[in-house]
């Protein structure tokens, strides 16, 4: 492997070097996505390269295994970004749980640090007590088709009164 990274071009070999361990370690999650997104291009680029040439291949020679041999370089080549992609999606991942866990740490604090204070007791009356508090507000979710029901049931209830009425 380490003979056909030498026999890359100078771009490519830079790019294999940028993942190695000690390039990737002050990365941080942003930068990684970058060099993750041009690895995966590179390694997309000689893998389509491959899979075309040998498809021609085995049209001409008539048989996959009699072209196999063939091509090796863009396929030895893909295999060597795919590997750079792995070192870059390992380390990629470890930043993006670092970076879950720090926000998750942050909210956590911000949400002990409010503190809940109670809405202030109604004004007093002078000991007297309005019995409407004690009601429970309607909760019910005004939809349109709530709404239509109830204004039915209204308009049926004076119906019937108005015919109780004339009797």
């Amino acid at each position: 492997m380490q003979a056909l990274v030498g026999s890359m071009t100078e771009a490519e070999q830079m790019l294999v070097r940028e993942t190695a361990g000690e390039e990737l370690a002050p990365l941080d999650e942003d930068e990684l996505v970058a060099l993750h997104t041009r690895v995966r291009r590179a390694r997309d680029k000689y893998t389509k390269l491959y899979r075309r040439q040998s498809a021609e291949r085995v049209r001409s020679t008539g048989a996959r295994g009699k072209a196999y041999p063939r091509g090796s370089r863009d396929r030895d080549k893909a295999e060597v970004f795919e590997a750079a992609l792995a070192r870059v999606s390992r380390r990629l991942a470890a930043a993006a749980r670092a970076a879950a866990r720090e926000l998750k740490a942050e909210r956590i604090a911000e949400a002990r640090a409010a503190t809940f204070t109670p809405p202030p007791p109604p004004p007093s009356s002078g000991g007297r007590r309005d019995p409407r508090d004690d009601q429970v507000a309607d909760r019910s979710h005004r939809t349109p088709d709530r709404l239509k029901r109830h204004a039915t049931t209204r308009a049926a209830t004076k119906r019937a009164q108005a015919r109780k009425d004339t009797r």
